[in-house]
C-alpha cells in the first residue's frame, strides 16, 4: 500500500510541474540580465583625458585572497606618461582560473582604478586564455580621450586628477562618490580644483559672514565654510 501511495506522490510532483511557467532561458540568443551590482569581469578605468587610473601600487594583488592578480609597476617619465603621478602598471594580469570575484581588490584600490563589470561570459577552452592582460582589462577610449602615453591634460599634479574626479570621473562613473564633500574640509584647501556644490557652499559661507558682521549680529564676522 505504501509503494502505491509513493508512486502517486511521485506522479503528483511531475504533473504539478507540467502546468507551471517555463523558466528555461533562450541562452545564448537571449542571455539573462545580471543584477546591477553583479561581480563580473574587472575593468581598469581611465581618466577623462585617457590616462590610466592605475598607479601600479600592487595593493589589489596584496588584498587578493586567491593570489589571482599580478602587477608590475613602472616609472612615468616626462616623455612617456601613462598615469598621473610617478608610477603606473607596466604589467597587469588577472587569472580568472583563480579569481573568486570577492571584490576585495576593488576595496583595496586607492584610485578607484579597478572596478567590476556585469560581464560573466568568461568560459575558455584553454586555461592560458583565462589569464587576462592589461590590454584586455583596460577600459576602451571614449570620445575626447587620447591613447597614452601623453602629458597630463587635466591639471599640473595628480591631486588635480584624483580630487577633480568628483566632477569628471571618466570611465568609472558612479565610483567616485567620496564621503569628502563641501563642508568637510576648507574650500580653499585645494586651489584651482572645483568640487560639486562648492559654489553654493561658498555662497552660504559668504552669507553667514555678512550676517555675523552686520549690526546686531553675533560672532566676530569671520564666516566658516558651510
Amino acid at each position: 500500500m505504501g509503494a502505491i501511495t509513493g508512486t502517486f506522490k511521485g506522479f503528483g510532483v511531475t504533473f504539478s510541474h507540467m502546468f507551471r511557467k517555463v523558466v528555461t532561458t533562450d541562452y545564448p540568443f537571449k542571455p539573462p540580465v545580471s543584477a546591477p551590482r553583479y561581480h563580473g569581469r574587472h575593468i581598469l578605468n581611465r581618466h577623462p583625458d585617457g590616462l590610466e587610473k592605475c598607479i601600479g601600487c600592487e595593493l589589489c594583488a596584496w588584498a587578493c585572497p586567491a593570489d589571482a592578480i599580478y602587477v608590475e609597476g613602472g616609472d612615468n617619465t616626462e616623455r612617456e606618461r601613462f598615469s598621473p603621478g610617478e608610477r603606473y602598471a607596466s604589467t597587469y594580469q588577472i587569472n580568472y582560473a583563480r579569481c573568486i570575484f570577492c571584490g576585495l581588490c576593488i576595496e583595496a584600490c586607492p584610485t578607484r582604478s579597478l572596478t567590476m563589470s556585469n560581464e560573466y561570459e568568461l568560459a575558455r577552452d584553454n586555461r592560458q586564455d583565462l589569464i587576462f592582460t592589461k590590454e584586455q582589462l583596460l577600459a576602451p577610449l571614449l570620445p575626447g580621450m587620447e591613447q597614452p602615453p601623453h602629458p597630463m591634460r587635466l591639471g599640473d599634479s595628480e591631486k588635480d586628477y584624483y580630487v577633480g574626479a568628483l566632477d569628471n570621473p571618466g570611465t568609472s562613473a558612479g565610483a567616485e562618490h567620496s564621503p569628502m564633500g563641501p563642508g568637510r574640509y576648507s574650500l580653499d584647501e585645494h586651489p584651482g580644483v572645483k568640487f560639486p556644490g562648492a559654489e553654493q557652499a561658498a555662497g552660504r559661507s559668504t552669507g553667514a559672514s555678512q550676517e555675523a558682521g552686520a549690526p546686531g549680529g553675533s560672532g566676530s564676522g569671520k564666516g566658516e565654510p558651510a
